[in-house]
């Protein structure tokens, strides 16, 4: 009955998300737990437009020492009978206290296709190390992570964009406010340079507002914009993504 509240609720425009950017934390909520976000636009008439977008994720935090989650999102859209979103996303992550829960060892592995980023599929795994840098009176919490992952890279075309196999620096900064009980905001920047030539990078910068509508689920406004300086032949070198979608977690 919950599932079928948020599908009915969902009337809102359809792009590609994550169920949340806030950095995960150890003991915030011990066990199993599960969101999954979901979004659909349908219009007829002078438009002709079908957009869908899902996205799960499910976490286990023991509340002692570490942590382990995986989430996947898809996304595709047709417009005027033209497809013109087509990706899928998976991402798992496994986090343990190095001394305490400020410092923390990381390890994680991607897969991932984007149709109009001609990207037949990536896939990468690395790992690093997390610190807090700051935890305002409980409400906000700021992390650093520095690290490196392996990826690699087969194109919709081969002979025009050869595949890649890279090694890359991976560092970035995150935050999450709570601005009530039941509403929050958080931002996160990726800086990924290529190792051996550090003008060859992938940025992304994500900002996201959570509002409670009615106990466990959400509204979620975001906002993001991703660049890659050396984009294969034929993509844009960024795209910049508005979302406005339901959460539920459980």
């Amino acid at each position: 009955m919950k599932t079928l509240l948020l599908t009915t609720l969902i009337t809102t425009q359809s792009l590609f998300a994550l169920v949340s950017i806030a950095p995960v934390e150890i003991g915030k909520k011990p066990g199993f737990s599960n969101s999954i976000e979901g979004a659909l636009e349908t219009t007829r008439g002078n438009t002709e437009k079908d957009s869908y977008k899902v996205s799960a994720r499910t976490t286990y935090d023991n509340n002692i020492d570490y942590i382990a989650w995986a989430e996947a999102s898809g996304a595709y859209s047709k417009s005027n009978g033209k497809e013109d979103t087509n990706k899928l996303f998976a991402h798992t992550r496994y986090m343990h206290s190095i001394t305490d829960k400020t410092f923390m060892g990381e390890i994680f592995i991607q897969l991932q296709n984007d149709e109009f980023k001609r990207i037949n599929n990536r896939i990468l795994g690395g790992g690093g190390v997390r610190l807090e840098l700051f935890n305002l009176l409980q409400r906000g919490k700021g992390y650093f992570g520095i690290g490196g992952f392996y990826e690699n890279i087969n194109y919709a075309n081969s002979t025009i964009n050869p595949s890649e196999n890279n090694l890359r620096v991976n560092s970035y900064f995150a935050y999450a406010i709570d601005l009530s009980k039941t509403s929050s905001v958080a931002y996160a920047l990726y800086y990924q340079p290529k190792a051996s030539d550090f003008s060859d990078t992938i940025q992304s910068h994500e900002l996201e507002l959570k509002l409670g509508v009615y106990r466990d689920l959400f509204l979620k406004f975001s906002i993001s914009y991703d660049k890659d300086n050396r984009p294969p032949v034929g993509a844009q070198d960024y795209d910049l993504i508005q979302n406005t979608s339901f959460v539920y977690s459980f």
